[in-house]
């Protein structure tokens, strides 16, 4: 089965920046698995910190969400729970990111941009998740399951973009499973705030994508879409 893999820092950022793309990746049979670093417990939890909440309670909640909101979508998940704010490179997560690499043997990589002013846990997750796949396609390093080829790799759009250097130069047509991606939006009651935000993100990128579409997918003006920016030089045969 042809598989994706989205890296994420925290659990809100697959289902805000992600969740149309896997959504429908799941849809269409492909499997899906979701590598979460952190609980996102220090730096994206601030409505159950004001509620009391201990350490352990805040990340039993945001794990809980972003289960729930995974099986909404269709993906398997998997946590590392790697401590955020900062989150930082450990044996543990490198080793731990390599031979997820290569269980899953990806077709598709989703990660974060490399750049993000207002929360560094982001560009690092970007950054350890381009080394574990650089250092899964080396045979001398050391790892269960064999070496994986070379999976494209797509950023998802951070949360101001303007002041990310980020570019979307990939808008995905993700209609026929808005309400999907809006029910997983609506678990994350921890970032409530964040829900009107990525609505109209959805909606104004699916105006985009219309008015880009041209003559060959002419996508309607209801269009949802989200946004990415590809890495690596795309191989073909033929432009299209």
């Amino acid at each position: 089965m042809t598989a994706t893999l989205v890296l994420t820092a925290h659990p809100g950022d697959f289902v805000w920046r992600a969740g149309g793309a896997i959504a429908l990746a799941t849809s269409r049979g492909r499997r899906v698995v979701i590598g979460c670093m952190s609980f996102g417990e220090r730096g994206e939890s601030a409505s159950l910190w004001r509620k009391g909440y201990t350490l352990d309670e805040v990340k039993a909640h945001r794990r809980g969400e972003a289960e729930q909101a995974a099986k909404v979508l269709g993906a398997e998940i998997r946590f590392f729970d790697a401590d955020d704010y900062p989150l930082v490179e450990t044996p543990e997560l490198l080793r731990g990111l390599i031979d997820l690499y290569r269980e899953v043997q990806p077709a598709v990589v989703l990660t974060h941009a490399a750049a993000d002013p207002y929360n560094f846990d982001h560009p690092f997750a970007h950054a350890i998740a381009l080394k574990s796949r650089i250092l899964a396609q080396a045979p001398g390093v050391e790892g269960p399951g064999e070496v994986i080829g070379a999976p494209p790799v797509f950023c998802f759009e951070p949360h101001q973009p303007e002041q990310c250097g980020f570019i979307p130069n990939v808008l995905l047509d993700i209609t026929e499973v808005w309400e999907r991606k809006t029910e997983a939006m609506r678990i994350l009651a921890a970032q409530k705030h964040l829900h009107r935000y990525y609505t109209e993100l959805g909606s104004r990128r699916g105006l985009q994508a219309a008015r880009n579409s041209g003559p060959n997918l002419g996508l309607p003006n209801e269009t949802y879409a989200e946004a990415y920016m590809r890495l690596y030089p795309q191989v073909t045969r033929e432009l299209s």
